[in-house]
């Protein structure tokens, strides 16, 4: 009859070892800061902004023009629902966006306007809006929303729910860093689109 062959044991430092490397592995696993991000936490984080003001500029991407159309100017964000858009080139103009309603000044005219009679502008404004304020319910009246890459580098997708919207709109693209929002991207069901690039600006 064979010699019974023991299987190999680890010797007390060997086995020390290991079970403080299993220690260690366990706690990281089950720190806060290799926790899995999302958008919960992004918007937990947008949710601090409570206002900001940034320099923009758009290119708007269209079918029927050779080259985009480029405009520039400031945005201008006070929480929970005040979004400014002022446009500085190539012409003059300011788009205010509180509570439901649209005012609209270029030169001397002034035009106010209900946001739900536009559904393109709902697009733009809650997608805006809904981010910088980090309200996921909001926004997730509106779209259905997709989160990817890092907390260093992420984009959020949303896709309108409401057929309405859908007819104009097929998915808004914001991209940032941490609680920043830096690139709103609009493709249009018409294949148009418009990019926006965002820079922070310093408080006053």
């Amino acid at each position: 009859m064979s010699p019974k062959t023991d299987a190999p044991r680890l010797t007390t430092p060997s086995r020390t070892a290991w079970l403080a490397g299993a220690g260690l592995l366990l706690a990281l696993s089950l720190s806060p800061a290799f926790a899995a991000w999302d958008v919960t936490q992004l918007m937990q984080g947008l949710a601090k902004n409570k206002s900001g003001r940034a320099s923009f500029v758009e290119k708007k991407y269209i079918a029927l023009l050779e080259a985009p159309v480029e405009s520039s100017g400031e945005l201008l964000y006070t929480a929970p629902d005040r979004l400014e858009k002022r446009t500085l080139k190539p012409r003059p103009e300011s788009l205010l966006i509180e509570g439901g309603s649209l005012t609209v000044e270029r030169g001397k005219r002034r035009m106010v306007l209900r946001l739900q009679d536009y559904p393109e502008l709902v697009a733009f404004t809650e997608s805006i809006r809904g981010t910088l304020a980090g309200d996921m319910v909001a926004l997730r009246r509106v779209y259905n929303l997709d989160l990817e890459g890092s907390e260093e580098r992420w984009t959020l997708t949303l896709r309108p729910i409401e057929t309405k919207m859908l007819e104009v709109v097929q998915r808004v693209r914001i991209g940032g860093s941490h609680a920043e929002v830096r690139t709103i991207e609009i493709e249009q069901t018409d294949k148009d689109r418009s990019v926006m690039v965002i820079d922070k600006l310093a408080a006053k």
